[in-house]
């Protein structure tokens, strides 16, 4: 029995086919579509490019590869782009609050294109944090034959005979503040760090969501970690062109890949190359919007069964041009699959399984950035949930990058991210201390910032291993320490890390997976009730909108 031809120009006819669409073809001839073109299945490229950052801002080239392969494959591309914001570059001002909001506003852009265009396929091109998930939430909303290509990270600095990322750069502030490093030395690191376009190096947001989308599936395998610089991107490029039309023509749809087992896939790559905490966050949302029923405890349970096998920074050695030229995602995926921890028969966006691209990963001889099963860093991944009267709703902790299990102290609690900032410059977090920062949750922030400067700071001032902390806020993928984030349910939706004061005892304990204030239920109850929390900063507009429509941390921050 012959397989049923794909109607390749199902959506795309209904904009360019008949007399009655003559208006439509004469605008498009009039910028240089010919009439063959507009035969064609059009195919939307959905940039993020953006000239206010490294991340993105190789990314024209990118598209352009890739429309050279669709055209090579028979379609016409058509590219329009979205906004992007830079995590890195806003870190540590009002700035930040925009980076979770335009997760939606990337995913939102992207729908709105595609269904009004009524493109018969998408190529999505992400690199900063926020473009990965906001690319492939909305390739899912849509669910039309796609994929997303990853634009590939930054490569290391070199600074005084070593390699350096942007992590150091922030961790050397601290430094600085405290008297350990001269401004000079600053300055000069500052000129090194950041040698060109990419996203940044380490095992933070950006290449922990690329690689899980990579197993995921939705993104074509051995992609990824192709450095942004490399001669091979292009052509890595070309290759994504031509497969999306091979995908258009399969009808091979988001839905046959974005399933319940390809999302534990993406997890257990999380865990296994100590990403960041942001992949729960983005993971929650993604299946929110594939309908699938996942819970924020389902991180913790994919974690405590999957050792943490990548040497990555920001806690390790090595970064993402070493996981590339070690043998690349492929390489982890074929690990969690010798292990047993991957669902192999996981459809992915080139018609094939997971595990079969899995068992053709070429292992570079003697690289140490993939540990073998027999040799983990971990026994159990990077990510923990607690919960407690102070987290009922949970929260995430980053264990790969850290030692500690425990620790009590007296709270130090500061209603903003730039209070808490002050006083770990100004010397005053002492160790031992517990400090929380509150407020700058998905409302209360609204858009929850993450708190790399605070972290960093405290890591380059020395205490990063004597100071605890916790937010309703983010952290970066580059935080390292014990930093429990996502604290939920957040101060502004009345939360009982709204109860805590100065010197209250606080007890964090990740083999316990708790996190508790000495207070009793009553007393927290009454200390909420008379809570305020400031005034917002945005009193129209769409970070109103924003805090208005979003739901908790532990549901993905999601507005729907």
């Amino acid at each position: 029995m012959s397989k049923t031809k794909t109607d390749t120009r199902a959506r795309s006819r209904v904009v360019f086919d008949g007399p009655e669409r003559s208006f439509a073809r004469a605008y498009m001839k009039g910028i240089g579509f010919d009439d063959e073109e507009l035969r064609r299945p059009t195919v939307g490229i959905a940039n993020t490019w953006i000239e206010a950052m490294p991340c993105n801002y190789h990314l024209r080239g990118i598209a352009e590869s890739i429309k050279e392969g669709v055209r090579e494959a028979g379609g016409t591309p058509m590219e329009f782009n979205t906004i992007a914001v830079s995590d890195g570059v806003t870190m540590g001002t009002q700035g930040m609050k925009a980076s979770l909001v335009s997760r939606e506003v990337i995913a939102d852009s992207i729908e709105l294109a595609v269904r009004g265009y009524q493109f018969d396929a998408v190529v999505a091109i992400s690199a900063c944090d926020k473009t990965i998930p906001g690319c492939v939430m909305a390739l899912g909303r849509l669910d039309i034959p796609s994929l997303m290509l990853y634009g590939g990270s930054i490569l290391p600095g070199r600074w005084r005979g070593k390699d350096v990322t942007i992590q150091d750069v922030f961790e050397a502030i601290g430094a600085y503040s405290s008297g350990r490093m001269s401004e000079e030395d600053l300055y000069d690191l500052e000129n090194h760090a950041s040698p060109g376009p990419g996203a940044c190096g380490g095992q933070f947001t950006a290449n922990t969501m690329a690689c899980a989308f990579e197993v995921m599936g939705i993104t074509p395998m051995g992609s990824g970690m192709v450095p942004a610089v490399d001669g091979a991107k292009a052509q890595v490029a070309i290759e994504a062109g031509r497969l999306v039309m091979q995908v258009l023509e399969d009808d091979l749809r988001p839905s046959r890949i974005i399933t319940r087992e390809s999302i534990e896939n993406a997890i257990a790559t999380v865990c296994a190359s100590g990403g960041s905490t942001n992949g729960v966050l983005h993971l929650l949302a993604l299946a929110h919007e594939m309908g699938i029923e996942l819970e924020i405890d389902d991180f913790d349970q994919i974690s405590e069964r999957t050792p943490l096998l990548a040497d990555l920074k920001p806690s390790g050695r090595f970064v993402a041009k070493d996981l590339y030229e070690a043998g690349g995602v492929p390489l982890l995926a074929s690990r969690l699959s010798e292990a047993g921890l991957l669902h192999d028969d996981a459809l992915t966006v080139d018609g094939r399984t997971v595990g079969e691209l899995a068992a053709e990963a070429n292992e570079t001889d003697g690289q140490e950035v993939v540990r073998p099963l027999s040799n983990p860093l971990k026994q159990t991944g990077g990510l923990a949930i607690l919960r407690g009267n102070l987290a009922p709703e949970g929260a995430v902790v980053k264990v790969a990058g850290t030692e500690r299990m425990r620790q009590e102290g007296p709270a130090r609690v500061f209603e903003c991210e730039e209070d808490a900032f002050a006083a770990v410059k100004s010397n005053s977090i002492k160790p031992g201390d517990v400090v929380v920062i509150r407020n700058e949750g998905p409302s209360g922030g609204p858009g929850m910032r993450e708190m790399l400067q605070v972290t960093a700071a405290l890591v380059g001032e020395g205490l990063g291993e004597d100071v605890a902390l916790l937010t309703d806020g983010r952290f970066s993928g580059a935080t390292r320490g014990l930093m429990a984030g996502h604290v939920a349910p957040e101060a502004a939706r009345g939360g009982p890390i709204a109860a805590v004061h100065d010197g209250d005892h606080i007890v964090f304990d990740v083999n316990e997976r708790t996190l508790q204030v000495d207070l009793s239920d009553d007393e927290i109850a009454g200390r909420v009730e008379h809570y305020a929390s400031p005034e917002p900063s945005f009193p129209k507009g769409v970070m109103t909108k924003y805090a208005a429509s979003v739901s908790s941390a532990s549901r993905g921050a999601v507005t729907i």
